[in-house]
């Protein structure tokens, strides 16, 4: 697949506005009122044209459901996959109006505004930096990429004042829950937060790994701190903020692969919390989990796939005064996570010129905190935020070229 080395001059996006559409109300949202003076508002006046790249489950299951949620705001205009048979039919499934096997010649001929990518993680990079030059914003499915030296890469992509920018698919944060809760934490209503847990434990079969890409660093970046507990992760801190240092382990413990099926560890927070992490996909009884004890309160998330206030629970100190306890309870109209709350938030984001969350900084830190938990693993050592750039081996690769981990074979690694 060809990506393209020239970016076009599409320019809708050249400020920042104070306030986000209203998207809930899309019978409003195109009105052009008069101006008397002031730069134009980006996507004014007209949808937003997004395609979908990659056909399978995760675009026809998610991003094309919350696509279509938005129909007033967002119209899909091409779909993407180098199986032209798998294009066909997701386009006459979800009545997308063209489909492609080549990027270049979608991104020049439909000139999309937003890009979903649904491909396997070896892609996002070129995908995302192929749509970034045509001047889309970019929504890619999580992992983002496999190293942070691929990330740096695409940011470097992103355009500088209002756009285009390139956000991963981070639903979890997403929702009233996780709303009510990171404002309470940032607020300091409960106290200081001091203790955390974050657990991702799942089950995955030899079925699971028969499918030629997973398992694999090359092509699945890692094993499940990398493409099953990131979303957990990520959510911890989106809560807690900053992370300061990592002490993790590692382990192949049942399958085949070629990185580790489990892995724990102990993660310092600049606010001084301590969180344990454990992700693994050996766990007959599946659960997804976040604890944080507060001084004043514990708060509970526990779900699978996705929450809604219903799956949070927040527990107060004996001596919590009645009517805070009130207050903390009360998450308000439920929003259940999904693709469809974050896709809101984006598209908010891009009418409003600003760069969205899960985006830059604040979307590299989880995929930071995993490599550091892998360097800490494979070399025995704490690893602090900030130290893997440039010239350290595991900004490269997550295996760190660490004996017993790192591919032994040329033919192994691009296998």
């Amino acid at each position: 697949m060809l990506i393209t080395s020239m970016r076009t001059s599409r320019d809708a996006t050249t400020s920042k506005t104070t306030e986000h559409e209203d998207i809930e109300h899309p019978s409003n949202q195109y009105e052009s009122a008069e101006r008397e003076s002031g730069p134009p508002v980006p996507f004014e006046g007209r949808r937003i044209k997004a395609a979908v790249i990659g056909t399978g489950s995760i675009a026809s299951g998610s991003h094309l459901p919350a696509l279509a949620a938005l129909a007033a705001e967002v119209e899909i205009v091409a779909a993407v996959d180098i199986d032209a048979e798998a294009v066909k039919r997701f386009c006459a499934d979800g009545g997308v109006p063209h489909g492609y096997t080549d990027l270049d010649r979608m991104l020049a001929e439909q000139s999309p505004d937003l890009v979903s990518i649904c491909t396997p993680p070896t892609l996002h990079r070129d995908q995302t930096v192929a749509a970034l030059r045509a001047g889309a914003w970019v929504w890619c499915e999580k992992p983002p990429v496999p190293t942070l030296a691929d990330f740096d890469a695409v940011e470097t992509e992103e355009g500088t004042e209002s756009g285009p920018y390139a956000s991963i698919v981070f639903q979890h944060r997403f929702g009233s829950g996780a709303r009510h809760v990171r404002r309470l934490i940032a607020e300091g209503a409960m106290g200081r937060p001091l203790v955390a847990h974050c657990q991702t434990t799942w089950y995955r079969n030899a079925a699971y790994y028969a499918v030629p890409w997973r398992g694999k660093w090359e092509t699945e970046g890692g094993g499940p701190a990398m493409g099953h507990g990131i979303h957990q992760m990520d959510l911890l801190l989106d809560l807690l903020g900053p992370w300061s240092e990592v002490r993790a382990m590692a382990g192949r413990l049942v399958h085949d692969v070629q990185t580790e099926d489990v892995s724990t560890a102990l993660v310092r927070f600049e606010s001084g919390a301590l969180a344990t992490v454990v992700n693994s996909v050996l766990s007959p009884d599946e659960v997804s989990r976040i604890r944080i004890d507060c001084e004043h309160a514990t708060v509970e998330l526990t779900h699978l796939y996705g929450h809604s206030n219903e799956n949070w629970r927040i527990t107060p100190a004996p001596d919590a005064p009645v009517e805070d306890v009130a207050a903390w309870q009360d998450f308000g109209a439920d929003v259940p996570s999904s693709h469809l709350a974050q896709l809101r938030d984006l598209v908010a984001s891009m009418r409003a010129g600003e760069r969205p969350r899960s985006s830059g900084a604040d979307g590299r830190t989880s995929l930071e905190l995993i490599t550091a938990l892998y360097k800490s693993a494979f070399t025995d050592v704490t690893v602090r935020a900030g130290e893997i750039g440039p010239g350290d081996p595991y900004y490269t690769a997550l295996h760190g070229g660490a004996p017993g981990w790192a591919p032994t074979t040329h033919e192994e690694a691009s296998a």
